[in-house]
């Protein structure tokens, strides 16, 4: 049932649990504003996991070897590499701060023994290698084993250099720098299926780079009005396609989702295609705009659909049908009572990130109190999940939680109105081809696994 993708019944039936595996991070109670993760990224073959941080920190963890003496233990995620990718910057010409905040990471498929990826503040996209070295060169002519550089006149005889080994150093260098190319928060990074181009997203433009050229980018998309009191939206999220690599997408603040295809022009001001459900006039209300709000739009690995995340639900698009989703997924409905008390401590502006399972069977995604949502496609069974430390002994079983809107509360119902608005769930990502899933929970990093029975 949980084969490979993780494409088990993410509703905790008898035949699949999901159980604790890891957490990283402090146990403190007062979090540094700097240890918040921002972003979570598994990379191709789900051996490494990046996170981002407030800090402008990367951390990535690496699976250990599986041990099989141990029945039927998994490979743990640790350290690997941590690095400062961003530091705090100032634009004088704007007098404006420039977080060093991650806002997110993307690896690239991997060419060699090194790893690749690609990480983004606000403003500057860095494009890093991060490799191994495991031997040192010894018996140099020119200098010597300090360093320092010989005298040449003392030099009798010619030395062949060799490599010794030495203790494993993992090092996180930046190869490429794409700065200067946004006016605007950047949003989204997606790299292109042909592995040379990627596009980079901010509120109203979206750019095209080369991974080889740092000094010049494409603009395929600007939405800015000649007038900016004119402006009606704004993007939020964009993605290209996994393997058509002329195809990409972009949501807006309205929650309408646009195709393009670069072969049709140059700039891609015009659409191939458009998403949006029609809107139900009996619901709306001052908050439909804010919620219809698009968060996080994902491709499915098949590139058959697409996933948005608007402020309540998650919809799955069939890419042939524009008018309406094929699948609307309540996330949190029992919100919807709470919307004024939630735009007064702008919680209504949270942005809360999707993702798929390797088989697109199932989708994840946040909410708040530090639960996350599981749905899956086939059996349209869904659950509610929490990540906490209480629940953290190893290979301990997942309890699904309910929550209760009114009236009796129930034997293990938490109340609505006892839900932690400040514990949120904005990231979540699940490995590519197994069920391990990650979660990031304000500083700390939950790794969870399906129990293997």
């Amino acid at each position: 049932m949980a084969g490979a993708g993780g494409g088990g019944c993410p509703a905790g039936g008898n035949d699949f649990q999901w159980c604790f595996s890891q957490v990283k991070g402090a146990v403190d109670e007062d979090v540094a504003e700097a240890d918040i993760i921002s972003t979570v990224e598994f990379n191709y073959s789900g051996d490494l996991l990046a996170t981002g941080d407030k800090g402008g920190r990367v951390v990535i963890f690496q699976r250990e070897q599986e041990n099989k003496g141990r029945g039927h233990s998994r490979g743990e995620y640790n350290v690997y590499s941590t690095f400062q990718s961003h530091e705090p910057e100032f634009d004088y010409l704007k007098s404006l701060e420039i977080e060093e905040k991650i806002n997110k990471i993307r690896w690239l498929p991997q060419q060699n023994a090194a790893h690749f990826l690609l990480s983004t503040n606000d403003k500057t996209i860095k494009l890093w290698k991060i490799s191994e070295r495991d031997k040192r060169a010894e018996g140099y002519n020119l200098k010597d084993e300090d360093g320092r550089l010989r005298d040449p006149f003392r030099i009798t005889a010619l030395r062949v250099p060799i490599l010794k080994p030495m203790d494993l150093m993992v090092e996180a260098s930046p190869r490429r720098i794409f700065a200067n190319a946004h006016t605007y928060h950047i949003n989204s990074i997606s790299v292109n299926s042909d592995h040379e181009t990627y596009l980079s997203a901010d509120d109203l433009r979206i750019n095209l780079w080369h991974l080889e050229i740092t000094d010049r980018s494409f603009n395929i998309v600007d939405i800015k009005p000649a007038n900016m009191e004119e402006l009606t939206e704004v993007i939020t999220a964009a993605e290209f396609h996994p393997h058509q690599c002329n195809v990409f997408v972009y949501s807006s603040s309205k929650g309408t989702i646009r195709l393009c295809d670069m072969r049709s022009s140059a700039l891609c001001d015009r659409h191939a295609k458009f998403f949006e459900e029609p809107e139900d006039p009996s619901s709306r209300s001052f908050f439909s705009e804010i919620i219809s709000s698009i968060s996080d739009v994902k491709f499915s690995h098949s590139g058959r659909y697409m996933m948005t995340r608007d402020y309540l639900s998650v919809k799955v698009w069939d890419l042939n049908m524009e008018g309406r989703p094929v699948e609307t997924h309540q996330v949190h409905e029992y919100l919807r009572s709470k919307l004024c008390s939630l735009y007064e401590n702008d919680c209504i502006f949270d942005k809360f990130e999707c993702c798929w399972n390797g088989s697109d069977s199932a989708i994840m995604t946040g909410s708040y109190n530090n639960f996350f949502r599981m749905f899956d496609r086939n059996t349209r069974r869904d659950v509610t999940l929490e990540a906490s430390r209480e629940n953290s002994k190893p290979r301990a079983s997942l309890k699904p939680r309910k929550v209760c809107t009114g009236g009796k509360r129930k034997k293990d119902e938490i109340s609505v109105d006892s839900l932690d608005f400040n514990k949120k769930i904005l990231h979540t990502a699940w490995h590519p081809m197994e069920s391990i899933i990650a979660v990031a929970a304000t500083n700390n990093l939950y790794i969870f696994q399906d129990k293997i029975n």
